[in-house]
């Protein structure tokens, strides 16, 4: 993509503690979240190790010449904020369970009792059945055993004449005929009786299975109640030990405010005077062409006007008149920068781009450890691996390729790709693993340079790509 309006960050724009900083160097992110971490068998264990070396790598990237341990830090703690969501709905769905089961104990434990009162009332009444019949079979005992201490039951001659005469006719048989209605009735209510017994039985016997069964399933819900109170309680655990993880991160980030602040001082006045120290270089380019452009528009201006006053001088000879006066020399037109695509510019390296270039404000929730309210992003970020060629975008001039020199960049290799249309362009590679040219010496676009690293203050392998254009640094994105 081409822009002929590149957007420079210039080195007032970069805030203490920014630059090439890669980003989110200068600002640490400490939202604090409550979340979880607890016991862990040992897959997840590795799984979490691999989680974190990723985060640290991703969280360096981003964040060039900030200090491993910090890093480390920040990655731990994105790590748990990674974790948050997960594990609270975890305790939740486990506190869920608990109130599930504690609710089925509880209307277990409801229908057990109203099943067991239902057996003490079928009990009981059995009992008062049973007493009732035991009333009725004496009633029945009595008659037989009247009827058998008076020698049985009267024959029909002596219910006809009597024992005494045909005067107790009638009242014998009046007696034979309560006796009998009495029996009857006594065997009608024990016959009654017995039918009821026998279904208050058969109800007796399916409550009583009703509350056994009852009583199994309220093991089961008690002991399921108890699994999930269990379950609650790890969760919980795990809960506890990650406040306490995160609030001692914190805690460790927050003492290192000074420190980090410090070290980012110094490091953004090392980088500001690289940038000033290149942008004069380049400043003393432009003006170098500049004279030179001066100098040929000059030489093309005056050459003009002499092949004019020649030509106006034979003319006048020719007629006879006197020379004319000299044809003044017009003034050369001030250089216009042109288009900086013009250098052509290819990517040195190819593979994803991680972090892009540009300004970006403090997110909310996180510590400003420049105190700027933001930091810049000044180049881009390539996520190859290390070993990876890193091949000149256009050709030019080393002018430096040495380790160490410059705070937290490792080995680095600056290339000058001179003046093209009114503009200067360098680029700027940082954490590589070695250089493959030396400083002065003149490389193609295309020709290797470099292989991509992880040195400086670096946690994982990538490559940062400055384009500085004009004495200010650029989006390298709008010149390929």
């Amino acid at each position: 993509m081409h822009d002929v309006n590149p957007q420079p960050i210039s080195p007032a724009r970069i805030s203490a503690g920014t630059g090439w900083v890669a980003g989110a160097s200068m600002v640490l992110v400490m939202t604090l979240v409550l979340g979880t971490s607890g016991p862990v068998f040992a897959d997840e264990l590795d799984e979490r190790n691999r989680a974190l070396k990723d985060e640290t790598a991703e969280v360096q990237q981003s964040m060039d010449f900030l200090d491993a341990d910090i890093a480390e830090t920040m990655a731990q703690l994105r790590v748990h904020q990674d974790e948050l969501p997960a594990v609270q709905q975890s305790l939740t769905d486990a506190q869920g369970k608990v109130t599930a089961a504690a609710g089925e104990v509880a209307t277990l434990t409801q229908r057990v009792d109203l099943a067991q009162k239902t057996k003490n009332t079928i009990t009981e009444q059995l009992k008062q059945d049973q007493e009732k019949m035991a009333g009725n079979r004496e009633i029945i005992g009595q008659i037989a055993s009247q009827a058998y201490k008076g020698g049985g039951l009267p024959s029909g001659i002596s219910l006809l004449i009597g024992d005494e005469g045909p005067d107790d006719l009638t009242y014998s048989v009046e007696m034979l005929n309560q006796a009998f209605r009495n029996q009857n009735a006594a065997v009608y209510r024990l016959s009654q009786q017995d039918a009821i017994n026998v279904n208050s039985a058969e109800r007796l016997r399916a409550v009583e299975d009703e509350i056994l069964n009852l009583q199994t399933q309220s093991e089961a819900a008690l002991a399921s109640e108890q699994k999930a109170r269990d379950e609650a309680a790890v969760e919980k655990a795990k809960a506890d030990d990650l406040i306490a993880d995160t609030t001692a991160l914190s805690e460790k980030l927050k003492a290192q405010k000074p420190i980090v602040q410090a070290q980012l001082a110094a490091i953004d006045a090392e980088q500001q005077q690289v940038i000033a120290d290149i942008a004069e270089r380049q400043r003393r380019l432009l003006e170098e062409a500049r004279l030179r452009e001066q100098a040929r528009l000059k030489a093309q201006a005056e050459e003009r006007a002499r092949i004019e006053d020649e030509r106006r001088a034979a003319e006048a000879a020719a007629a006879n008149r006197p020379a004319p006066a000299p044809v003044p020399v017009q003034p050369a037109d001030p250089i216009v920068a042109g288009n900086p695509s013009t250098f052509g510019l290819s990517q040195p390296v190819n593979g994803p781009i991680t972090s892009t270039f540009g300004y970006r404000p403090t997110p909310a929730g996180t510590i400003d450890w420049a105190g700027a309210g933001g930091y810049a992003h000044t180049g881009i970020d390539y996520g190859v691996g290390c070993g990876t060629p890193i091949y000149a975008p256009a050709s030019g001039e080393v002018w430096f390729a040495d380790s160490g020199v410059l705070n937290g960049a490792g080995v680095r290799v600056v290339l000058n790709h001179g003046v093209d249309q009114g503009n200067a362009l360098v680029t700027n590679y940082y954490h590589l693993e070695s250089f493959a040219v030396s400083p002065g010496q003149q490389v193609s676009a295309g020709e290797l340079i470099a292989y991509v690293g992880t040195s400086g203050n670096s946690s994982g392998c990538h490559l940062h790509f400055e384009t500085q254009l004009n004495g200010s640094l650029v989006d390298p994105m709008s010149l390929f």
